[in-house]
């Protein structure tokens, strides 16, 4: 339950973590309670490409930059059609915006689509607290929701909502309908996009690659890529739990068993995971940002990418595994802990990554891995 106000700064609020621990400040959008997964994100720029990111359906995005706002909210920098994340934490938020493309501020925008979030409070102790912890159920609690209940009822509530883990979300977020992003310039490929909860930067990063990208619901079927008369295929981000989603491995399977050109990204990385027999795990606190260290194992050159997940794929780094589908190996590492950052086939054109290289927002060092897939595709065409 939500309501609207411009005096929101003005109202207390408190951030209800499922542990007990709480964080009192002030309203910031939307007045009244939420709830969701309380995560943190180190991104000191891209909060519109984070907050309209479907990966964050379900969790409550806590800024670890000091001040969140500064460039207020345009029309050009959303990644879905609305904000996904439940609820919003920051430390300061800015109390004019300032640049040439804003429209209005991120408090306006937060306001007007509903979301509840908390300003105020020290983000450096709960993302410390967090990283301790692990990611947990929380709830930000503002205006009525919070004069009406203890401490204790709040707390209670909280701890009745479902965890992350067991989760399936990524039909809440995918779209309904087919649609085609059409290719910039000449068009040299058709690629049939799974929408798991796929940014838009993802199919204009492929367009202007000359590939005409048919985006698919995440219910597909291998009749419906293959009426597209695909060159490769694509499985795109997404919330949830990726052990949930046996109708997208079952997918994924159909694919690689026609050896089509297939490239996946994050929640595409887990589910190609799974379909070449690996398990997948929930990390403690998750990848979250736009600064986290990889290694391409197949170049050794090491970039600093995009982040959004909190699941990883168990598959063994020292070794190359025999699949279904052939050998299979781990092409990406995550420099800080190691975590499984991509995998690739040797014995068929595939291959994927945990991260973000459409670098929106983000760095571009992994845009190369658009090309990768072109390379795949010609190379098949050949």
């Amino acid at each position: 339950m939500t309501t609207s106000t411009r005096g929101a700064a003005k109202v207390p609020a408190v951030l209800v973590l499922e542990d007990g621990r709480t964080f009192r400040g002030r309203a910031y959008g939307a007045v009244g309670e939420t709830f969701g997964e309380a995560v943190f994100s180190t991104g000191m720029t891209g909060y519109q490409e984070t907050l309209t990111d479907p990966s964050y359906d379900r969790q409550i995005v806590v800024a670890t930059a000091p001040q969140i706002g500064n460039t207020g909210w345009n029309d050009e920098d959303d990644e879905s059609s609305r904000i996904w994340v439940s609820g919003y934490v920051v430390r300061d938020p800015a109390r004019v915006p300032s640049n040439w493309r804003a429209k209005r501020s991120l408090d306006d925008e937060l306001i007007a689509q509903g979301v509840v979030g908390i300003s105020g409070i020290d983000t450096r102790a709960l993302t410390r607290h967090l990283r301790e912890r692990g990611s947990m159920r929380a709830g930000i609690f503002s205006g009525t929701e919070l004069n009406s209940a203890s401490e204790a009822e709040l707390l209670e509530r909280v701890q009745a909502q479902p965890r992350m883990k067991g989760l399936s979300l990524y039909e809440e977020v995918a779209t309904k309908e087919a649609y085609v992003v059409p290719a910039v310039g000449e068009k040299k490929f058709t690629v049939a996009a799974i929408d798991l909860g796929i940014k838009g930067m993802t199919p204009h990063r492929m367009a202007e690659r000359g590939i005409e990208v048919h985006v698919l619901p995440a219910t597909a079927t291998p009749e419906d890529i293959y009426a597209v008369a695909p060159d490769g295929v694509f499985f795109s981000n997404g919330p949830g739990d990726p052990a949930t989603a046996d109708g997208p491995v079952a997918l994924m399977t159909a694919v690689l068993e026609r050896r089509t050109p297939l490239f996946g990204i994050c929640f595409g990385n887990q589910i190609l995971g799974r379909a070449l027999g690996f398990g997948t795990y929930k990390l403690k606190y998750g990848h979250r940002g736009i600064n986290q260290p990889v290694q391409d194992r197949t170049t050794g050159k090491v970039e600093v990418t995009a982040h959004n997940h909190g699941f990883a794929v168990d598959a063994p780094l020292d070794k190359v595994s025999d699949t279904e589908f052939g050998r299979a190996e781990v092409s990406h590492v995550c420099l800080n802990d190691n975590v499984v950052e991509g995998l690739q086939l040797l014995d068929q054109p595939a291959f994927s990554v945990q991260y973000h290289p459409e670098a929106a927002a983000g760095p571009h060092d992994a845009a190369y891995l658009f090309d990768r897939f072109v390379s795949l595709m010609e190379g098949q065409r050949a």
